[in-house]
């Protein structure tokens, strides 16, 4: 068994906005000045997009993993995701995981209609090699940072910094090639090893 998921890879330019995005906020919320706050900001190598987490995966299904996803990618175009809004999972008062996405305008687009799409279908494929639904519906998102402690706190430096307040311009990821990744978990984070792609 390994612990593997699906995702989409940024470029190395998409990476060197996001991270100095990431100092950007690091500044705005002025640093870790509390002890009671704790922040475990993402490297922006690990960045990517995740199209499905598939947890604990049984070796066997890779290669039939691999040509259904060939399949699925190949009757799906590229797509374009603007980066331009901040945001954190539950909410902003109490944020768990800040992330950055497209805005919610872009969310209504044809665009984002066809990354639905292309979503739907791998969950049905994950589905058909017995992988559990995943209810949730799909944000599209690149996770920055998790908060580890001092969530209250945080929320309330956002209020005042206004961070999210303003429309951002990152980047784009390109809905290219569809990876497997699998994650080994390590005292220092995960540690990401690819092992196929399909264009």
């Amino acid at each position: 068994m390994i612990r593997a998921f699906l995702a989409i890879e940024l470029s190395d330019d998409l990476r060197k906005q996001i991270a100095l995005l990431q100092q950007d906020v690091q500044t705005r919320l002025g640093g870790e000045s509390s002890k009671g706050v704790r922040i475990a900001w993402v490297q922006p190598s690990s960045i990517h997009l995740t199209m499905r987490f598939l947890g604990d995966t049984d070796e066997q299904l890779l290669d039939p993993m691999r040509e259904a996803m060939a399949t699925i990618r190949r009757s799906h175009p590229t797509i374009q995701i603007p980066l331009e809004r901040l945001q954190a999972f539950p909410n902003l008062r109490q944020p768990r995981v800040l992330w950055v996405g497209p805005s919610e305008q872009w969310l209504k687009s044809d665009a984002a209609k066809q990354l639905t799409a292309l979503h739907r279908d791998i969950e049905a494929c994950c589905r058909s090699l017995g992988f559990v639904t995943e209810d949730k519906p799909f944000t599209p998102h690149l996770t920055l940072a998790r908060i580890k402690s001092g969530d209250r706190e945080v929320g309330q430096r956002f209020a005042q910094s206004g961070a999210c307040d303003r429309a951002l311009s990152v980047g784009v990821i390109s809905v290219g090639p569809l990876v497997l990744m699998k994650s080994k978990l390590r005292p220092t984070g995960p540690v990401y090893t690819k092992l196929w792609e399909v264009e």
